[in-house]
C-alpha cells in the first residue's frame, strides 16, 4: 500500500511496486515483503507474490523470513554493544576469549592468533569464504561444535591483508566471542536480551520458535547447481534452523516489520523508543568505510563471470557500504556513498541511506543466483532511492 508522505513521490513508488509484481510474474523470485520509508515514515508497504509458490501460499506481512546473512547485522550489532560497554575491542583477539581456536598443530596455525575482532567485522581475517564451518550440515546448529571443529580451519591469507566475504566462519566466531564475553549459556538468549527484546522485535530469534512455524516461508532455490553455493547449501536450513540452533551467521529468522525497526534504530544513530542501545561512536565508525579501495573477492569473481566492472568491497564494521563508482552493487549507484546495511544469499537485504533518511526493507522468498540477486537489488535500490524528492 502506498501512502502519501512527505519526501516520498508516490509515482516512483508505483512504478517500484509494479516492477516487483513483474518479476514475480516472469517468475525471477516467487515474492517479497518490502517496506520504503522517509524519515521513519513508511511510504510504501507491499506484500507480492507467493511464500510458497508451490502450495499457492500467497505472501503475508505476517511471514516469518530464514533470512541467511542478514543474520550477521544481528551478531555484528552484540558486537557493537560490547564494544560501546567495553567488554570487547577491536584488537580482542579471538584467541584471547577462545583459546581452543588456535589448535592443536600450533606451528601449522602460527597466523591465527594474530585474528582480531576488527577482522571479522570487515571480512579480513583470512580464513577460508566457505559455507561450511567445517562439520556436518546437521552440527551447524550446535555452537560449541563449530567452534571446536574452527580449531583444525588455518588461515589461507595473511590476516588484515585481503577482503574476502566469509559466508560463516567470521560470525561463528563473533557469536562466540560475544556470547563468552557477556557471560552467556547460550548464544540465541543473548541476541534476545541485548538485541531483540529491546527493540520490540516479537517475531526475530535466532532460531526459529515452534509457534512461528507455520508462518515460516520456506527457502526454495533456484540456483546452479555448480554455482558457488548449491541448492542443497541453502535448503538444508528448512531442517537445520530448528527452535535450538544458534548459527550466528545464517541461523536467524525475522519479519518485514522486525527488520524495519532493527534498521530504523541505526538510522536514529543506536537510539531506539528513547533507550540508546548502540553507542553513536560505534555506529559512526560501523558505517565509515574500514577497508580502503579492497576489492571484496567473491563478488569480484561474481562480476568477472558477469563481465561486469569489479567493485570495491566498501565494508564498515560489519556493514556493507554504497561507495562511490558504476559498478553494479546491492545498493545501485545512486544512494549516498555511506548508505549502509546488510544482504542474504539471494532473498534479503535492507539498507539505510543517512543523508536522505531513507529505509529500504525487502525479504523475498525464492532464493536466486546470487548475479541476478545483485542486478536485481541494483534495480530495485535504484527505483526506491529514486522516490526520494
Amino acid at each position: 500500500m502506498i501512502t502519501n508522505v512527505e519526501g516520498l513521490n508516490p509515482a516512483a513508488l508505483q512504478t517500484l511496486e509494479d516492477t516487483i509484481a513483474t518479476d514475480i510474474d516472469r517468475r525471477s523470485y516467487d515474492g517479497a515483503n518490502i517496506i520504503v520509508a522517509r524519515n521513519g515514515r513508511i511510504g510504501l508497504q507491499g506484500s507480492y507474490g507467493f511464500a510458497d509458490r508451490a502450495a499457492g501460499r500467497r505472501t503475508d506481512r505476517g511471514d516469518v523470513y530464514r533470512i541467511l546473512s542478514m543474520s550477521k547485522a544481528f551478531t555484528n550489532t552484540l558486537a557493537y554493544r560490547a564494544l560501546g560497554e567495553g567488554k570487547l575491542a577491536l584488537s580482542t583477539r579471538v584467541v584471547d576469549l577462545i583459546p581452543e581456536f588456535f589448535g592443536t598443530d600450533r606451528f601449522r596455525a602460527v597466523r591465527k592468533d594474530k585474528i582480531n575482532l576488527g577482522h571479522l567485522l570487515t571480512h579480513r581475517s583470512g580464513m577460508p569464504a566457505t559455507p561450511d564451518p567445517g562439520l556436518p550440515a546437521d552440527r551447524f546448529g550446535v555452537l560449541a561444535d563449530v567452534i571446536e571443529a574452527l580449531g583444525g580451519v588455518d588461515v589461507v591469507n595473511e590476516p588484515g591483508s585481503n577482503l574476502n566475504y566469509a559466508p560463516s566462519i567470521n560470525h561463528a566466531l563473533i557469536g562466540e566471542m560475544v556470547r563468552r564475553a557477556y557471560g552467556y549459556d547460550h548464544f540465541r538468549d543473548l541476541a534476545r536480551d541485548l538485541v531483540f527484546t529491546p527493540l520490540g522485535m516479537g517475531d526475530t530469534a535466532f532460531g526459529l520458535p515452534a509457534d512461528r512455524a507455520e508462518r515460516a516461508v520456506p527457502l526454495k532455490v533456484y540456483v546452479p547447481e555448480d554455482g558457488w553455493l548449491s541448492p542443497e547449501d541453502i535448503e538444508c536450513l528448512n531442517t537445520y534452523i530448528t527452535e535450538d540452533a544458534e548459527m550466528p551467521w545464517v541461523g536467524a529468522t525475522s519479519t518485514v516489520d522486525d527488520v524495519f525497526r532493527f534498521a530504523e534504530m541505526f538510522r536514529n544513530q543506536g537510539r531506539a523508543d528513547g533507550v540508546q542501545l548502540v553507542a553513536p561512536a560505534v555506529v559512526d565508525a560501523a558505517t565509515t568505510l574500514q577497508t580502503g579501495d579492497m576489492p571484496n573477492d567473491l563478488y569480484s569473481g561474481i562480476a568477472a563471470m558477469r563481465g561486469w566492472e569489479a567493485p570495491n568491497g566498501n565494508f564498515g564494521l560489519g556493514f556493507s557500504l554504497s561507495g562511490t563508482g558504476t559498478a553494479p552493487t546491492f545498493f545501485g549507484p545512486f544512494t549516498s556513498p555511506r548508505t549502509f546495511g546488510n544482504y542474504g544469499a539471494g532473498s534479503t537485504l535492507f539498507w539505510v541511506d543517512p543523508v536522505r533518511d531513507l529505509t529500504f526493507v525487502f525479504l523475498s522468498s525464492g532464493v536466486m543466483d546470487e548475479g541476478e540477486n545483485v542486478a536485481r537489488f541494483q534495480k530495485l535500490s535504484t527505483l526506491a532511492v529514486a522516490a526520494a524528492l
